[in-house]
């Protein structure tokens, strides 16, 4: 049974959406989508991961079924929305993952709680975005101008564009559907920030142990990131998927679980 989409009301008032899977009494995984995607982009990852890994997949303020306030859009502010939002589900120490852009927000907020976590799972995650001759060129050529409603074009571009051809076309009509609920200035001021933010003289200080997944065709992260980010944070490692690309966790989402469930295991004991 596919999961649920739940709503939880942080202390500042703000509801995000989300769902949680798993019924083990060990270390939570919390799953944060990439830029314009909802909780839901987690379902094939969600489908494969064994119930004895609770994870709890959510959707970023301005995102999917999430509240849309009018600004608050910087890695600082989705990063400081998880630690209420762990108070708000009742969970004190996770794994925290991110794809893409959401890599930031989980490192940022293991610079900020490094008491709350466990460990982070890094999805196809850049150094910095600051600079990024691809990303500047699409912020300048399509983001700056759009007006709502977004064009479901462009939204099923951005989907072709960050994964293989194996995608199954009802779940990218999905994905799709979900890249629609965010508003233009959501993506604006979302992409805006991306450009601006860089942890990377930071990253020394991070200690949690953490788990990079990237894929070998990937054409918008390259592999010299993933190297920079080894050689950067104290307790990283690097698993390579050959053959996959932006999204490994539509492409190949049984064999990312597996690398998620074994580092929560491997990862989830209390500190002491």
């Amino acid at each position: 049974m596919a999961p649920e989409s739940r709503s939880a009301v942080l202390a500042s008032g703000l509801s995000l959406s989300y769902a949680w899977q798993g019924a083990g009494a060990g270390c939570a995984v919390v799953l944060l989508p990439g830029p314009t995607d909802s909780w839901r982009s987690y379902l094939p990852l969600l489908a494969a991961l064994p119930e004895s890994v609770p994870a709890i997949a959510v959707s970023q303020r301005g995102h999917g079924d999430s509240d849309k306030p009018d600004a608050g859009y910087r890695v600082e502010d989705l990063a400081g929305d998880l630690a209420p939002f762990l108070d708000a589900v009742g969970v004190d120490r996770a794994v925290v993952a991110g794809h893409s852009g959401a890599g930031l927000v989980a490192r940022r907020f293991a610079l900020d709680h490094p008491d709350r976590v466990a460990g982070l799972v890094l999805l196809a995650a850049p150094t910095t975005l600051r600079g990024h001759p691809g990303l500047e060129g699409f912020e300048s050529a399509v983001v700056s101008g759009l007006t709502d409603p977004v064009d479901p074009e462009l939204a099923r571009s951005l989907v072709a564009d960050t994964t293989g051809p194996q995608l199954p076309p009802s779940f990218a009509d999905d994905m799709v559907a979900e890249i629609l609920k965010v508003p233009a200035r959501v993506w604006q001021q979302t992409f805006g920030a991306l450009l601006e933010y860089s942890d990377i003289d930071s990253l020394d200080r991070i200690e949690a142990p953490t788990l990079l997944v990237w894929g070998d065709g990937d054409e918008l992260v390259g592999r010299e990131m993933q190297d920079a980010l080894v050689s950067s944070m104290a307790s990283a490692t690097l698993v390579v998927h050959s053959g996959i690309g932006h999204s490994p966790h539509w492409e190949d989402p049984a064999r990312v679980a597996a690398d998620v469930a074994a580092f929560v295991e491997r990862v989830g004991a209390p500190p002491g």
